[in-house]
C-alpha cells in the first residue's frame, strides 16, 4: 500500500502527505455563505473533502482527525437578503443553514468535527485585526481597517500572480482612504440598520477573509495540515487568508497543503440563473437520489472541471445500481486494496470506481462502497424511504445527531430526531451507539 500523496496548489505539484502531528491531523475547508439554497457547484467541495476526511480517518484513526468546515453567517449578501425579506440575519441564516444540512445529509456527507459560525467568533477576529495593526500589516481609516498588502512581500504566491496582474484581474474597490488599490477590508463600519458589533474602530462588521483566518486559528491553531476549497477561492480569498494569518503569526505558514477542486458547469455552460441552468442541491434531490448525485460527482477527478449533465446522471444511476446490486447482502470485509491505492494517489476517485468494477470479492466491494459513502445493502430494514432520501442520508443525519449530543447541543439533537421521525425513522440509543429502523 502506498503513502498518501496530495496535489498542493501552493507548489503546483504532488507531495507526500507528512502531517505536523500524526495524532492530531487538522483540516479546514471553506463552507457556505448561508443566504440562499446551496447549488450543485457548492456540493462539489463538500463531497470531495468528505472523501478526504474519510480517508484520513481510515489512515490515522477517527479520534486523530479534526475537520473544520465553517458557516459564513455575516456577509453583505446575507444583510441584503434579510432586509429584502424583513427578517433578522439570524432568522435567515438559521433557516438556510438548516436546509443546507438536510441537503448535504442526503449526499451521504459526514458531519465535520466542528462547524463554526462566523458570528460566534467576532472577538477572535477583532483580536487578530489588532495584532495586524501592531505589526504594521493593517491600518485604520475612516471607520475601516484595511490590510496593507505591501507588508507581505510575497503576496500573490498562491495565485502566482504579480501585484499588477492581480489589480488588472480583480474587482478592486476604489476608495480614497486606501494606501494601495489591492489593500482589502478587515473591518468595515455598520450604520444603525446594518448588523454590527462594537470594536476599537467603532461599530462595524468583519470583512469576509478575516473570518476564516480567525476561525481556523481558534479551532486548529496557527498552522494546520490542510486547507481546502473550490478553485475559485484561490484568489482573492485564500491569498488574503495567507497574508493576514502569516502576518498575525510572525510568518508561520497558515497551512502546509492547499487543495482545490475544479469548476463545475451544467450541460456545457457556466451555471447561471440568467441561463436557466442554475441547479440547487435541493432541486436536484427532487429528481435524483442523493447517492446518485454523489457518485456522479466522484466519477470526475476532483481537480478537473466537471460537466454536470442529465446523461451523466443517468449513467451514474445505472452504474451505481449495478455495483450496489452486486454488493447487496454481502458481509462487509476490508476495503479493497486497489480502491484504497487509487485514493492514496491524490484522491483518484475515477480510478477507485474503475477498481470497484474489477473487484471479485463481494465483501470487499460492499466495504469499499461504504467507505466511499454509499449504501451497499439495499435490503437493510426493508427500506422504503421517502423520495429524495436514501440510507446514506439517514446514516449521516444519525451521525450528525450523535455529534450534536456529544457537543451537548440538545436542541439540535432533538431537531434531528424529530426530522428523522417525520421520515418514518425510529432511533434506538444504546451503550454501543444509536441504531435505526423504519416504522412498519
Amino acid at each position: 500500500m502506498r503513502e498518501l500523496v496530495l496535489y498542493d496548489t501552493m507548489t503546483k505539484a504532488k507531495r507526500a502527505f507528512v502531517p505536523i502531528d500524526a495524532k492530531k491531523i487538522r483540516m479546514y475547508v471553506c463552507g457556505p455563505t448561508v443566504y440562499d439554497f446551496a447549488h450543485i457547484g457548492n456540493a462539489r467541495p463538500i463531497i470531495v473533502f468528505d472523501v478526504l476526511f474519510r480517508l484520513l480517518r481510515h489512515l490515522y484513526g477517527e479520534a486523530h482527525v479534526t475537520y473544520v468546515r465553517n458557516i459564513t453567517d455575516i456577509d453583505d449578501k446575507i444583510n441584503a437578503r434579510a432586509a429584502e425579506r424583513g427578517v433578522s440575519i439570524r432568522t435567515l441564516t438559521e433557516e438556510t443553514a438548516k436546509q443546507f444540512h438536510a441537503d448535504i445529509a442526503a449526499l451521504g456527507v459526514l458531519p465535520p468535527t466542528h462547524e463554526p459560525r462566523a458570528t460566534d467568533h467576532i472577538a477572535e477576529m477583532i483580536a487578530m485585526i489588532e495584532r495586524l495593526i501592531r505589526a504594521n500589516a493593517a491600518y485604520a481609516a475612516e471607520g475601516h481597517v484595511l490590510f496593507n498588502v505591501e507588508a507581505k512581500a510575497d503576496y500573490g504566491r498562491l495565485a502566482r500572480r504579480s501585484l499588477d496582474e492581480m489589480i488588472a484581474g480583480a474587482r478592486v474597490d476604489v476608495a480614497p482612504f486606501k494606501r494601495n488599490p489591492m489593500d482589502f477590508v478587515l473591518w468595515k463600519p455598520s450604520d444603525d440598520k446594518t448588523p454590527g458589533w462594537e470594536s476599537p474602530w467603532g461599530r462595524g462588521r468583519p470583512g469576509w477573509h478575516i473570518e476564516c483566518s480567525a476561525m481556523g486559528e481558534a479551532l486548529l491553531g496557527e498552522t494546520f495540515d490542510i486547507h481546502g476549497g473550490g478553485i475559485d477561492l484561490v484568489f482573492p480569498h485564500h491569498e488574503n487568508e495567507i497574508a493576514q494569518s502569516e502576518c498575525a503569526h510572525g510568518g508561520a505558514p497558515l497551512a502546509n497543503y492547499w487543495m482545490h477542486n475544479g469548476f463545475l458547469q451544467v450541460e456545457g455552460q457556466k451555471m447561471s440563473k440568467s441561463l436557466g441552468n442554475f441547479v440547487t442541491i435541493h432541486d436536484a434531490l427532487k429528481d435524483w437520489p442523493g447517492e446518485v448525485l454523489r457518485f456522479n460527482m466522484l466519477r470526475s477527478h476532483y481537480r478537473q472541471p466537471i460537466d454536470w449533465t442529465e446523461r451523466g446522471l443517468k449513467e451514474s444511476e445505472t452504474i451505481l445500481g449495478r455495483l450496489e446490486d452486486r454488493a447487496s447482502g454481502a458481509e462487509k470485509a476490508s476495503v479493497a486494496a486497489p480502491v484504497l491505492d487509487a485514493l492514496l494517489d491524490d484522491m483518484n476517485t475515477p480510478q477507485a470506481i474503475a477498481e470497484l468494477h474489477q473487484e471479485k470479492d463481494e465483501g470487499a466491494l460492499a466495504a469499499s462502497l461504504a467507505f466511499l459513502g454509499f449504501a451497499s445493502d439495499k435490503t437493510k430494514n426493508d427500506k422504503r424511504l421517502p423520495a429524495g432520501t436514501d440510507e446514506a442520508a439517514i446514516e449521516a443525519m444519525v451521525a450528525a445527531r450523535f455529534a450534536a449530543r456529544k457537543a451537548k447541543d440538545f436542541k439540535e439533537a432533538d431537531r434531528l430526531r424529530a426530522e428523522l421521525e417525520a421520515m418514518g425513522v425510529i432511533l434506538k440509543d444504546g451503550p454501543e451507539g444509536t441504531t435505526w429502523e423504519l416504522k412498519r
